[in-house]
């Protein structure tokens, strides 16, 4: 999915996030701003969001002297998740449907976004998700597609909602335990996106099969992945893609049998799904 005029905006608009953030100075904040707006006059509208975002995120941590520009707010994201792990557990214990109780876990998860127009408070979401329908609905082909896996393949996003990927997956092993699970994070640190490190610290290398992708964007541009990924990828029944950034990268993609798993945080990706934002997505593509 091409990077649209609104995109430009919205990227922009994340450098005034990223000076929040790191508790930049007035002079440090204009530069980031300056920056990112010189930058998107020459952005290729061929290129996907993901990809256009990575090169300006890239010149900020340059100029901020910093090589993981969120690494405190992952680590406060990463705690507010996990207080929310015994409200989940009891979801989980009391569901007649472990399968879907769990899918939605994980998309409530995605909410935790610090480059999304809009913003959604996760307390209010954990409230509501279990109640709340998939606007887009493909909750049962994505079990059929499971049911006869032998290769999964999830993608992770952000950090914090990586806790809710990891009680995803657990009850996936529960249901579904002779298949092979990989969990790809992003290989470096680009916005608040699960790289190794956070994925190691929450357990996932005991938990599946955790890759690396050594992909630098936050979404996963297939031909950015390193040659292990792109082989489980491409060996996946099932490539499980969470989040707008990897919804954003692989639409379209020459792999099938992949189910976006997202909360619809912006216009752009809303007008896409011919949906609203705000609307959460189970779609098979």
């Amino acid at each position: 999915m091409n990077i649209q005029p609104q995109c430009v905006e919205c990227i922009i608009n994340q450098s005034k996030k990223v000076a929040s953030a790191i508790g930049a100075d007035d002079a440090l904040s204009n530069k980031l701003t300056s920056t990112a707006m010189q930058m998107s006059k020459k952005f290729c509208f061929s290129s996907n969001p993901p990809e256009v975002a990575t090169d300006v995120y890239k010149e900020m941590a340059r100029i901020a002297c910093k090589y993981d520009l969120y690494d405190e707010v992952k680590e406060a994201s990463t705690k507010k998740a996990k207080s929310f792990i015994p409200i989940l557990k009891d979801e989980l214990a009391k569901s007649d449907n472990k399968l879907l109780t769990a899918t939605k876990i994980a998309v409530a998860g995605n909410v935790i976004d610090l480059a999304a127009e809009v913003e959604f408070d996760l307390h209010e979401e954990l409230e509501k998700i279990f109640h709340t329908d998939f606007a887009y609905d493909d909750f049962e082909m994505m079990q059929q597609k499971l049911s006869n896996a032998k290769d999964v393949v999830i993608l992770g996003d952000n950090v914090g909602e990586h806790i809710f990927d990891y009680m995803f997956i657990e009850v996936l092993k529960e249901l579904y335990p002779n298949v092979n699970y990989s969990y790809f994070v992003r290989g470096n640190p680009i916005i608040n996106d699960v790289t190794i490190k956070e994925a190691k610290e929450a357990g996932f290398d005991k938990l599946c099969n955790l890759v690396d992708s050594g992909v630098n964007t936050p979404g996963f541009t297939y031909n950015r992945a390193n040659k292990d990924a792109k082989g489980f990828f491409d060996k996946a029944d099932i490539v499980i893609a969470k989040g707008m950034g990897n919804y954003e990268c692989l639409s379209p993609s020459h792999k099938k049998d992949i189910c976006f798993l997202l909360k619809v945080k912006c216009q752009v990706v809303a007008s896409s799904l011919k949906l609203e934002v705000g609307d959460i997505v189970c779609k098979m593509a």
